[in-house]
């Protein structure tokens, strides 16, 4: 069930999350060659993102199960390629609109993170990530910077009504009728079989059992690691049903989640806000074999029995629930407006082209 106990407690929490920054978001310097040099591998308007960056960020997601080779490895720095440049452009969005993030802002975070912590144990901790304080604090700059641009660009311009949960709760009333109690789940799920014929693949798509397994293994070390599940699952699971939601499958009875007496254990362990480790997914038609692999979040827990629109309960469940679409909505579009804005050259990309023949 990969279910570790140290996993939730608060602190390491926080530091693990701020750790995966470091991974995303560093900085190599030395870059050279006016138009993708050895060590650049890709520019936005003009700023380089280095090799280094990437070889970074490939180790500490690769962490903990075999290292990918050849195609995969490719496909899975291409990735992490990808998304260094979205956050390029998120920074300088940013710098643009004067949203950088202050020092003492830094420091504040900083020494929040390092909270139930000796110097000794947090300097550790550190180390065994293999970061300078130096690079963890330029780096924690950096989310904080786009946690700023995203909550004013983003998050303080989505109003819900009164209305708007009014009119949610008299549409999907039954919904808040509950027999038997109730989980709210979000998942990210990995499958053992290629894409069909024709079908659009997600990121990495896994072609065997093996290629899903290092997937899986690489998104839970992202989810500890603190980066956002539901955008982690817009992005790389491959349950079409809910990937598009953030992986969001609404609230599921327990009776039917019991149907898979190895996803129950591991969520009736769950508070919410936690996730499952990897569970597998056994083929439905029967046959006593691994399909896929998923990830699973409980959002919230509910008993049993009717809520009325007055429980203040169901009107910030629906609240959330309604603010958190647009949002992801509203983000995906920001994304592809302000990257349309940008220059982007992707030197790794052509290169992988070359390599195979096909002209730019």
């Amino acid at each position: 069930m990969n279910l570790l106990g140290g996993r939730y407690c608060i602190h390491l929490s926080r530091l693990l999350f701020a750790l995966c920054l470091i991974s995303f978001f560093c900085l190599a310097t030395g870059c050279r060659g006016a138009g993708g040099g050895a060590d650049v591998v890709a520019k936005v308007n003009g700023r380089p993102v280095t090799r280094g960056e990437v070889d970074k960020y490939y180790e500490n997601q690769a962490a903990g199960s075999p290292q990918p080779t050849g195609e995969q490895a490719n496909s899975f720095k291409l990735s992490i390629l990808r998304n260094l440049i979205d956050n390029e452009i998120m920074m300088q969005r940013a710098e643009k609109l004067g949203l950088l993030a202050t020092a003492e802002e830094v420091d504040s975070k900083l020494n929040e993170l390092k909270a139930g912590f000796t110097q000794e144990e947090f300097q550790k901790r550190l180390q065994e990530k293999h970061i300078g304080l130096d690079d963890f604090k330029r780096d924690l700059r950096r989310q904080l910077t786009i946690d700023k641009l995203f909550n004013k660009e983003i998050t303080s311009k989505i109003s819900i009504s009164d209305q708007d949960i009014s009119n949610y709760y008299n549409e999907n009333k039954a919904e808040f009728n509950l027999i038997e109690p109730q989980y709210h789940l979000a998942q990210i799920v990995v499958t053992n079989q290629p894409a069909p014929q024709g079908a659009a693949a997600k990121q990495d798509k896994a072609q065997n059992d093996a290629d899903a397994r290092k997937k899986i293994q690489m998104l839970l070390n992202r989810v500890d690691n603190g980066d956002d599940f539901a955008q982690l699952a817009m992005n790389y699971s491959e349950q079409t049903n809910t990937a598009a939601n953030g992986g969001d499958m609404g609230f599921i009875p327990e009776s039917q989640i019991k149907t898979d007496r190895q996803a129950f254990e591991a969520i009736s362990k769950l508070k919410a806000g936690q996730n499952t480790g990897i569970i597998p997914i056994m083929d439905p038609n029967g046959a006593h074999r691994v399909i896929g692999y998923s990830i699973i979040k409980l959002i919230a827990r509910e008993p049993a029995g009717q809520r009325e629109l007055g429980d203040p309960r169901v009107q910030q469940a629906i609240r959330e629930q309604l603010r958190d679409r647009r949002e992801q909505l509203i983000k995906a579009a920001y994304y592809d407006v302000v990257r349309n804005e940008s220059k982007v050259q992707n030197y790794y990309a052509e290169q992988l082209l070359k390599q195979a023949g096909i002209p730019k």
